[in-house]
């Protein structure tokens, strides 16, 4: 699947996901600038925060009450599209999704 990742700056990288890998790992795997995936996808940490672009929220599983508590630890500001990327596995219908990194995760 192709997940394009969009910086701060506005550069975008293009990435081959397996289906099955989360958004953090395939972003930790391509060098993604703005990914930590500091607790290695175990959700104790908000260093894979990104943007879900809108047309693709609906689409995605919803965020469980430990995501929406880990995300309030994050240091970027909130939004309506804010998600873990661990917590967002790759399947089919995700070909095309765009997600937008913060401009901070420490």
């Amino acid at each position: 699947m192709k997940i394009t990742y969009v910086s701060v700056s506005g550069q975008k990288t293009e990435v081959d996901v397996p289906e099955g890998d989360n958004l953090m790992q395939a972003a930790v795997a391509n060098n993604v600038d703005g990914i930590v995936g500091e607790c290695g996808g175990s959700m104790m940490c908000a260093t894979c925060h990104v943007y879900v672009d809108e047309p693709w929220l609906a689409g995605l599983p919803e965020k469980s009450e430990g995501e929406t508590e880990m995300l309030e630890c994050a240091t970027a500001d909130l939004k309506a599209g804010s998600r873990l990327g661990c917590q967002i596995t790759v399947d089919g219908g995700m070909d095309g999704l765009t997600v937008y990194v913060p401009d901070s995760q420490q």
